[in-house]
């Protein structure tokens, strides 16, 4: 008599049933992981932006006074947008901010709307926001 060689059904519905248990467990930490990075890249590109600004201001006496080259104006600089960056010029101050696209990854995050100004304050405080 041959004897059949396979799985059973009930042998692979419980392999499903632990595969899908393990990326239940798994995929929240990979989304903190991806989250932690896009806030590392932002208030990097944040803090190179401030940069460009404050060695224009050292050039020129004054923020708003002509063009300043160089500032990103999204976050990740290169693909899709999941922040969109924008400034706020004045003569003797600025205001940087990041906006987290709607609907996107880091629209739900606490960090999903950042501010940075010439005197370094940054908004929110959480520190969560601003390591890199």
């Amino acid at each position: 008599m041959k004897r059949a060689c396979g799985f059973t059904l009930l042998e692979l519905m419980v392999v499903v049933a632990i595969v899908g248990l393990l990326a239940a467990i798994a995929y929240p930490g990979y989304q903190e992981h991806v989250r932690k990075g896009q806030r590392a890249e932002v208030s990097g590109l944040l803090l190179d932006n401030a940069q460009r600004l404050e060695h224009h201001y050292a050039s020129t006496g004054s923020y708003d006074e002509g063009t300043v080259d160089g500032l990103w104006q999204q976050s990740p600089a290169q693909g899709a947008a999941v922040f969109q960056l924008s400034v706020e010029r004045y003569e003797e101050r600025f205001v940087l901010r990041a906006q987290a696209v709607p609907g996107g990854l880091m629209a739900g995050d606490v960090c999903a709307v950042l501010a940075l100004n010439q005197l370094g304050q940054r908004t929110p405080a959480d520190v969560r926001c601003w390591r890199r």
